[in-house]
């Protein structure tokens, strides 16, 4: 069992604290006089880890880590019994799959949804349903899987579905999320000056009034959990914003968000916003502020925190930051820093994360949205742990606290290589199994089986297969979309006497096998060439990248693809309601770089034709 280390002389006061009637640790009220809790009637599963020495706070010992967010409270819509408590409202499905080349199947959205429910985060946005056909099915199924799958630890996500202020978008949201345990449906309107007489074209009362009767008609459908944002709050009148905030307080809203859409304040501006709307707002102690901060000016996290500092009690984020224009606040960077300072300066704050799921979450985001990770971002970067600096290692051998005031395994993530494990073409599934364990990466027996067999190949054509080899082999092999097409056989011919010539044998979902010849600038041209033949989709490549992860002659390269269909899928935006073209991007790995860049360009056919066998009905999205 996990043990927590306390002050000796600590006592867990009894409290009114509602947690969760699911299976939770029951604590004694008596004095410790040990250094573990006692736990009766334990669930492991409900615990986090007690985080290594070294990323406690250099404090007496009196100080202690706290370990309340084994003790989720339970969930209402509009209130928070503990209210150091503070809910994580994950929006990578939505505003996140904004970011360009960031479409994400039907699959890949449900694949990341279970992932966030297993890192604990309270509200999933599942996505805009009124955006598109695909966008509804996708925040449907989400709803009735990830909706109602009870977690080891009791935990189940809210889903909720965005849509504007209007009786279409909000129709639809509701019908895609009501199969969930706990729907939610998120709607807005802009509220700022710009935005209500350049892009609305209403005055102060028509957008109070339409606000205030969609919030009612959300509420009329049965959806209990009603969330509205009044969007560019940041660089709205204050005045303005009380008295809209009020109105649908009145009308049914559980749930404000304050929107600082375009990342135009500051920290202490923003944390003045919420501040002023929790004093000045009637009814707000009857409802959950909460924030959603965009990254124009790089303030995103600083601004999130400061609103949680002034009372807000949801916080909008998304896994690595992805999101329009430069992003949002990240949840890893909101939630590590709650949890490395919240007692010290942020009044006790804690979360309901649990952090050791981080790092897998990152990478299957980055790997399903094309949009890797900076090598220094913040918490998830490749980077992040390093230490290059001769004074820094020097530091780090005598006493890891001199550099790192977190530890890599609270986010899941393993010192390289600290099992002593060489692989190579002799080695096992266990010792693979360990190693992917090890940088974070955890699978069933079938996945485990296709980057195992991917694995033995390349090992023997390459004596020792590195940590950023075995990324890439799982980058092909395992975070790749529904399979269309795949590649049986390429054979290339080019050089200086003539034009470059490619064979390619696909093979079709049902197993049949298609063949075709092209020629082309180059090989990658030529086999591309080919591959249209066979697939016939018209299709722009809009970006190609190579790179090799690894220095010498037998490094893996991987590549990324972005294409757009030209009968392009669209979808509308939520914050613009105009329509977008669809761009949907692949990568591939291999030794051979012709073939890694077939595999990226194969993968990236795959996500566009995953959307073409959409059978359901289609469902417009209104206008705003």
């Amino acid at each position: 069992m996990a043990s927590i280390l306390l002050n000796p002389n600590f006592t867990i006061a009894t409290t009114a604290t509602t947690t969760s009637r699911l299976n939770h640790p029951v604590l004694s009220t008596a004095p410790i006089s040990s250094s573990k809790v006692i736990l009766k009637n334990p669930n492991p599963a409900a615990l986090f880890f007690k985080p290594p020495s070294h990323s406690l706070p250099a404090e007496p010992t009196s100080q202690r880590f706290l370990f309340r967010s084994a003790l989720r409270p339970e969930y209402i819509p509009n209130r928070i019994d503990d209210p150091k408590y503070v809910r994580i409202f994950d929006t990578t499905l939505r505003d996140g799959e904004q970011s360009p080349g960031a479409s994400m199947t039907s699959k890949e959205k449900i694949d990341i949804a279970r992932q966030l429910a297993k890192l604990g985060v309270d509200i999933i946005e599942a996505g805009f349903p009124a955006a598109s056909k695909d966008d509804f099915e996708a925040v449907k199924m989400i709803a009735k899987e990830v909706g109602n799958a009870v977690e080891e630890d009791g935990h189940v996500p809210v889903i909720c579905g965005l849509a504007r202020c209007n009786r279409n978008d909000i129709s639809t949201s509701w019908e895609a999320v009501k199969y969930a345990k706990r729907p939610r449906v998120h709607t807005f309107i802009a509220t700022s000056e710009i935005h209500m007489k350049y892009k609305l074209k209403k005055s102060e009362e028509e957008v109070v009034e339409i606000a205030t009767e969609m919030v009612k008609y959300a509420r009329s459908l049965g959806c209990n959990d009603v969330e509205f944002s009044p969007e560019d709050a940041g660089r709205s009148n204050r005045e303005f914003l009380y008295k809209i905030l009020g109105e649908v307080i009145k009308a049914g809203a559980t749930t404000l968000n304050i929107p600082d859409t375009v990342g135009y304040t500051v920290c202490d501006e923003f944390g003045q916003l919420i501040a002023d709307i929790k004093s000045n707002t009637p009814g707000i102690e009857n409802v959950i502020i909460s924030t959603h901060c965009q990254n124009d000016l790089g303030l995103a996290t600083a601004n999130t925190l400061a609103g949680a500092r002034a009372g807000a009690r949801q916080l909008e984020v998304t896994i690595n930051g992805i999101g329009e224009r430069a992003g949002n606040a990240s949840l890893e960077e909101v939630v590590m820093t709650i949890k490395c300072r919240g007692e010290q300066v942020l009044g006790g704050l804690y979360t309901g994360i649990n952090t050791r799921h981080i790092i897998m979450t990152s990478k299957m985001v980055a790997e399903y949205s094309g949009l890797i990770v900076q090598p220094h971002k913040a918490i998830v970067g490749a980077n992040a742990f390093a230490h290059e600096s001769g004074i820094h290692q020097d530091g780090m051998l005598k006493h890891k606290e001199t550099y790192e005031i977190i530890s890599p395994e609270d986010i899941g993530l393993f010192r390289n290589n600290e099992s002593g494990i060489v692989l190579g073409k002799l080695s096992g599934r266990h010792a693979l199994k360990t190693r992917l364990l090890e940088l974070g990466y955890e699978f069933g027996d079938k996945e485990l089986g296709d980057i195992f067999w991917r694995f033995k190949a390349v090992a023997e054509r390459k004596k020792n297969l590195t940590d950023v080899d075995l990324i890439a082999l799982i980058s092909d092999e395992i975070f790749q979309p529904k399979i269309v097409w795949s590649l049986g056989d390429l054979q290339v011919t080019c050089g200086t006497l003539g034009l470059s010539t490619a064979t390619v044998r696909l093979i079709d979902a049902g197993g049949e096998d298609h063949v075709a010849c092209s020629v082309g600038t180059g090989p990658v041209d030529s086999a591309y060439n080919a591959i249209d033949l066979i697939v016939k989709e018209q299709v722009t490549l809009l970006e190609y990248g190579l790179n090799a992860v690894t220095e010498g002659i037998d490094a893996i390269a991987t590549t990324r693809v972005l294409i757009r269909g030209n009968n392009s899928h669209t979808s509308t935006n939520a914050m613009t309601g105009e329509s977008v073209h669809r761009t949907f991007s692949g990568t591939g790995a291999g030794m051979d770089i012709v073939v890694s860049s077939v595999r990226a360009y194969i993968n990236a056919l795959n996500k566009m034709l995953g959307f073409n066998d959409q059978t359901n009905p289609k469902v417009t999205a209104g206008s705003s």
